[in-house]
């Protein structure tokens, strides 16, 4: 574990229900946010859709989903809660390379989210790299996931954005330290840390006892959750979850904490009703809503 001027905090029920953001009556989609979202390939079309409605099942006001057309059409025949933005398709079925002239025309968005299922062929990591670099000096929340990691792992040098935090698996955060992922394993508070002060950005590192490391010394660990977590798509749940609290208001560290313990709530709740062998990433969409009474209703 991290020793000099660590300040760690395990992860509680009281501690959530004070980071919350509150809901008023007198309000409209717009007080809760709005969520950009880059995300899906036609080979990763769920990512998309999983990562999106989980910053509404949170509590954002709106989501947009920016994907390639297949993406898109496929997504908007199933679920009227998410908006889009076309951002056209490569041969590859994925977003093409000069997709970042249609992002950049976008504004009036609280928080964006990158990487979910976005397929790194056809020039799509030229686009998360321009995209990065493009809002390295934006105050605006990123969340950085996924195949939008892997493609800064594979540049030559890169800068995280002000205001952005990643959220990484072992491996993927093995790959951007260049620390074999048996010792990332073996103290992951401390290369969470290591990493966080090395990017000055928050590192929230997945697995058993996820690890959200703030680069002043805040290291938050957490201890809700189970095997049920072990399925594609569940950390794009996650990213969503921390997308929706940022829109919400919250700050990046404050989001992360606050969705890390809701969604590692849920898979419990999920595996008393369907054993941890049973559970996929879409039920725990399903799901939020009781972890969410859980939390504020307990009795």
């Amino acid at each position: 574990m991290p020793q000099q001027n660590a300040d760690i905090q395990v992860l509680g029920k009281d501690i959530i229900l004070n980071l919350l953001p509150k809901r008023v009556q007198n309000s409209h989609k717009g007080t809760y946010g709005h969520v950009l979202n880059i995300a899906g390939s036609t080979q990763f079309s769920g990512a998309a859709y999983l990562s999106s409605i989980s910053s509404l099942k949170v509590g954002a006001g709106y989501t947009m989903l920016a994907s390639c057309s297949d993406v898109v059409n496929t997504i908007a025949s199933m679920c009227p809660d998410i908006t889009f933005l076309d951002l056209g398709q490569s041969n590859y079925g994925t977003i093409p390379k000069d997709a970042l002239k249609y992002v950049s025309a976008m504004a009036n968005y609280d928080v964006i989210s990158i990487g979910c299922g976005l397929n790194l062929v056809g020039g799509v990591s030229d686009f998360i790299l321009n995209f990065i670099k493009k809002n390295v000096e934006s105050y605006t929340p990123i969340i950085i996931d996924a195949d939008a990691i892997n493609a800064l792992s594979q540049a030559n040098s890169f800068a995280f954005p002000l205001n952005s935090i990643i959220t990484p698996h072992p491996l993927e955060l093995s790959r951007l330290l260049g620390v074999d992922v048996k010792e990332i394993q073996h103290n992951r508070a401390k290369w969470a840390w290591e990493a966080s002060k090395e990017f000055d950005c928050i590192v929230l590192l997945k697995g058993h006892e996820t690890v959200i490391a703030v680069p002043n010394g805040k290291i938050f660990i957490n201890h809700t959750g189970n095997s049920a977590l072990s399925k594609a798509g569940s950390g794009d749940v996650l990213t969503g979850m921390i997308a929706g609290f940022c829109a919400q208001g919250l700050p990046v560290e404050s989001a992360a904490c606050c969705a890390v313990f809701i969604h590692g709530l849920t898979s419990e709740i999920a595996s008393k009703a369907m054993s941890e062998y049973c559970v996929l990433a879409s039920d725990l969409i399903k799901y939020i809503p009781y972890a969410f009474k859980a939390l504020l209703n307990p009795n």
